[in-house]
C-alpha cells in the first residue's frame, strides 16, 4: 500500500505533463480559424451577418443622433432617447440570439472534424478557445462592416442635407463619448456579444464523445 501511492502520484505528474504539452499557441489557432472561416465561408456569412444588422442599427442610430443634435442645436427629448436606448438592445440582443443558432449549426457540421481532433489529443480548452476565437473573428469584421454601413450611410445623408461641415458638429452621444470613439467602440462590442453567444455552442463541442461524433453522419 505504502509502494501504490508513490507510483499513483508519479502517475498522476506524469498525466499532469503530458497535458501541459498539448498547447495550441495563439498564432496557430488564429491560422486555423481563418482557415475555417474561408473553407465555410457561407456559413460565416451568415454568422457574421446577424451581429453586422445589429451594429450597423446602432452606427446608424450614434450618428444620427449626434447630427440631429447638431443640426436641431440639441439634443432630442428623453423619450426619443430611451426609445432608441431601447430599439438599439433589442437589435443587438436578437443578433446575439441569431449567432448562437448559427454557432450550434456549425457544431453540428463540424461532428467529425471535433471528433477527430479529440480523438488526436485536443483538449476540451482547446476545442472552447478555437470556436470563441473564430467567433470573436467574425463578430469584429461584422461589426466594423456595420458601422461602415450604418453610419456611412447616414453620415452620407446628412451631408447631403446640410453639407459637410455638419461633420465637424457632431454632438457627444450617450454618456457624453465622442462620436467616433463611440463608432469605434462598437467594432469590440460585437465581438465580445459573439463571444458571449459562442460560449454554449463551443461548451457542447468540447463535451461531445469523440467517439460518438466520429459515428455522426451529417
Amino acid at each position: 500500500m505504502a509502494t501504490a501511492q508513490p507510483r499513483l502520484m508519479d502517475d498522476l505528474k506524469e498525466r499532469a505533463g503530458i497535458r501541459s504539452q498539448i498547447v495550441l499557441p495563439w498564432s496557430k489557432a488564429f491560422s486555423m480559424c481563418k482557415s475555417n472561416i474561408f473553407v465555410r465561408l457561407g456559413r460565416s456569412v451568415i454568422t457574421a451577418s446577424g451581429i453586422l444588422l445589429g451594429i450597423a442599427f446602432l452606427g446608424s442610430v450614434l450618428v444620427s443622433s449626434s447630427l440631429q443634435a447638431a443640426v436641431r442645436e440639441g439634443g432630442g427629448t428623453a423619450e426619443e432617447e430611451v426609445r432608441l436606448v431601447w430599439l438599439v438592445v433589442m437589435s443587438l440582443l436578437v443578433a446575439t440570439i441569431g449567432i448562437v443558432n448559427s454557432m450550434l449549426m456549425s457544431v453540428t457540421e463540424r461532428y467529425k472534424e471535433i471528433g477527430t481532433m479529440k480523438c488526436l489529443g485536443a483538449l476540451d480548452s482547446l476545442i472552447v478557445r478555437l470556436f470563441l476565437l473564430e467567433s470573436g473573428l467574425l463578430g469584429m469584421l461584422g461589426a466594423f462592416v456595420g458601422i461602415v454601413l450604418g453610419g456611412g450611410i447616414v453620415m452620407l445623408s446628412f451631408m447631403i442635407r446640410h453639407g459637410v461641415g455638419v461633420i465637424a458638429q457632431a454632438e457627444p452621444v450617450w454618456g457624453g463619448l465622442p462620436l467616433w470613439l463611440a463608432l469605434l467602440l462598437a467594432i469590440p462590442l460585437g465581438g465580445l456579444l459573439s463571444v458571449m453567444a459562442a460560449l454554449y455552442p463551443a461548451w457542447r463541442a468540447a463535451k461531445m464523445p469523440p467517439a460518438a461524433a466520429l459515428r455522426s453522419e451529417f
